[in-house]
């Protein structure tokens, strides 16, 4: 495989680990951090801050990168038929994202379980369509509902389960100012509305293997 054919298979799953940047909208953004910098009394020029605009508009196209990729066709692209029908757990995926309230961070872990209908997806597709979906501004519920339907709708399986427990910096670090709470959101499809389905997944994301 080439290197291009690598950086093109990288960029598209999201997951490209070099530096590259669009530098008009670095250049426009780290504008607009200037003045911000001014407005709350620093001074932009002293030589802590002087790279510091710059710094804020590579980090910000680094955490919304998802919104250049689409997650369905990362799915799409590691599909096989495959005629297994029982649940399919992963979970303890890191979270990473921002609250588009206040563009603060929020972070923790994901657990998605699906049961296949004729169609198995390899596992690393499904940490990546988490990460896709986290590197936009998001709130948690809407987050945990675009995972949810992004694999029902493209994998068709026989249900969707999951579960994301984070903890929010808008909550931690300012309002509130509540440093342990962690908030839960869950969203099911097909068999996992079933109690006894629903059960036995989240007893496997609460089990430990040790």
């Amino acid at each position: 495989m080439s290197k291009i054919q690598q950086f093109d298979e990288a960029e598209q799953e999201g997951y490209l680990k070099i530096d590259q940047y669009n530098e008009k909208a670095v250049e426009r953004i780290a504008e607009h951090y200037t003045d911000i910098l001014e407005a709350i009394g620093e001074d932009p020029t002293r030589e802590g801050l002087i790279k510091t605009p710059e710094r804020v508009a590579k980090a910000l196209q680094f955490l919304t990168h998802g919104y250049g990729v689409d997650p369905a066709e990362v799915l799409r692209g590691a599909m096989f038929q495959e005629e297994y029908s029982q649940m399919v757990v992963v979970k303890d995926i890191e979270v990473y994202s921002m609250c588009e309230h206040h563009m603060l961070p929020f972070f923790g872990k994901a657990h998605i379980a699906y049961i296949p209908n004729g169609h198995i997806v390899g596992l690393s597709k499904i940490p990546r369509v988490v990460d896709i979906f986290a590197r936009r501004l998001q709130v948690q519920e809407r987050l945990t509902n675009e995972i949810r339907d992004c694999i029902q709708e493209t994998l068709n399986p026989a249900g969707v389960a999951v579960v994301i427990e984070c903890k929010h910096m808008c909550m931690a670090m300012r309002g509130v100012q509540k440093q342990n709470s962690v908030t839960t959101t869950s969203a099911f499809t097909g068999a996992f509305q079933n109690d006894v389905t629903r059960s036995e997944f989240l007893r496997l994301i609460t089990a430990s293997l040790g």
